[in-house]
């Protein structure tokens, strides 16, 4: 996520069942296609030589083009942006933050490396930021190395399996270049009006249509979450847990009912008078709203894509063993 913030924003498990009394297989399967069964226990399903656009969101494709068509806005966003995140953002992570190592929080740098070989891009450098407010984000500066950080409160909210989703998700922006966009939405999700020339900058020229922008690129690093979790209902209860949870209730917490109630708000909304106020209430999101990411995530998971994307790593998997 550009910022996992929610808006003010495993391994696939299933067991086949057989047919009469016969005990239920321990095979697992990925998108609907089964796993081998020298493969069932071992690490997620690697998708070598995976493209960014092999599972780009539409929306991410489209709200892209909008951004690159201003003439000389890039240029200008990495002008202001350089020298101004390499003060305020790259300092205070380092002098804040604990920065995440093989012998510095090991299991998180393991788990970041493992859902950066699955998806086929290079690891960067992870922070753990001590901060109640559970969220993620990445800052990828230009000739700089970009890195992620992740707040203690999501490390204490999430599974292993979750925060892995997490960090998926922030590799995705990696993967798919975000790049100045991603820096341009972070800062000012995180206080660009505060910054004298910048949020001014933001706010008179391209503020909108940034935010369009980084919701679709959302649901593009949604699409990568699942690729290195290989299971919807991790993704989905990340997204459930940041909309509604605590550590004391997670153990009460029903995907199933989430989702359901994703397609409930599909229907509330589907009346013009719904429309409208949907629109409304999601314009200055800098995120979409978590049942729609819910739906989006539940729908990519059962579509023709995710599993022939799923089928091609498993076949080059199966060569190369």
């Amino acid at each position: 996520m550009a910022s996992l913030l929610l808006p003010s924003s495993s391994l696939w498990t299933r067991t086949i069942p057989l047919q009469g009394n016969a005990r239920r297989s321990s095979r697992r399967t990925i998108g609907g296609v089964r796993v081998p069964a020298c493969r069932a226990g071992a690490s997620p399903v690697v998708f070598r030589g995976l493209d960014a656009d092999d599972f780009r969101h539409p929306l991410d494709k489209q709200n892209t083009l909008l951004l690159s068509a201003i003439p000389g806005l890039n240029q200008l966003g990495k002008a202001l942006l350089g020298p101004l995140a390499e003060q305020i953002m790259v300092l205070e992570n380092i002098g804040t933050s604990v920065l995440v190592a093989e012998d510095q929080l090991s299991d998180l740098y393991h788990l970041l490396a493992e859902a950066a070989k699955v998806l086929n891009t290079e690891t960067p450098d992870l922070y753990v930021s001590q901060n109640p407010v559970p969220n993620a984000y990445t800052l990828a500066i230009s000739g700089r190395k970009p890195f992620i950080v992740v707040h203690t409160s999501l490390v204490e909210l999430l599974t292993r399996k979750e925060l892995q989703a997490v960090l998926a998700h922030e590799l995705g922006h990696l993967k798919c270049d975000h790049g100045i966009w991603l820096t341009f939405g972070n800062i000012l999700a995180l206080g660009a009006y505060g910054v004298p020339g910048l949020g001014g900058f933001i706010a008179q020229i391209m503020e909108e249509q940034l935010y369009r922008w980084v919701r679709a690129a959302e649901l593009t690093c949604d699409r990568a979450a699942l690729l290195v979790a290989q299971d919807p209902k991790v993704v989905m209860s990340v997204l459930m847990k940041l909309a509604g949870g605590c550590p004391s209730l997670s153990d009460q917490l029903n995907v199933d009912a989430f989702l359901e109630q994703a397609r409930s708000y599909d229907m509330a909304a589907s009346s013009p008078v719904g429309w409208y106020i949907r629109n409304a209430q999601t314009k200055q999101l800098s995120h979409p709203l978590p049942v729609m990411r819910a739906r989006e995530v539940d729908e990519w998971s059962r579509s023709q894509e995710y599993m022939s994307l799923v089928k091609r790593a498993i076949r080059l998997e199966a060569g190369q063993s």
